[in-house]
């Protein structure tokens, strides 16, 4: 892959199309929950795979110390995160970067249905095993 491909940049630009597509359809001033599960429909009629809050354990030292659920992994590659903010701040991709190294996922969206519509990508380039 030459350095100006994106990671599952085909993936990517399809859900960032489907996640304005949404936005217009919905508006703003929803809870993340019904943004999600929409996200989830429009993915799915879009051609996308997708599955909702998908559980993830956290390890330490190899030990299991918590568990979380993604909001959506769209192909096995994707993890979308749904946000309802103001704007992305730095803390949404640390989260972001945070589940796709516990989810050993290589590239993720963070969704923003704020007041106007914005996304982050965030690319894991270095996964911790555990």
């Amino acid at each position: 892959m030459s350095k100006h491909e994106l990671v599952h940049g085909d993936v990517t630009e399809k859900i960032v199309g489907v996640f304005y597509g949404v936005f217009r359809e919905l508006g703003t001033g929803f809870p993340e929950a019904l943004y999600r599960r929409a996200m989830r429909i429009a993915l799915e009629e879009a051609g996308i795979k997708c599955q909702e809050e998908v559980p993830i354990t956290v390890y330490f030292r190899g030990r299991p110390i918590g568990k979380f659920r993604l909001d959506l992994v769209a192909e096995e590659c994707v993890v979308l995160e749904c946000k309802v903010a103001d704007r992305i701040v730095a803390g949404h991709r640390v989260q972001l970067l945070n589940y796709l190294t516990a989810a050993k996922l290589p590239v993720g969206l963070v969704l923003n249905f704020g007041t106007s519509p914005t996304f982050s990508r965030v690319v894991n380039e270095s996964p911790r095993k555990h």
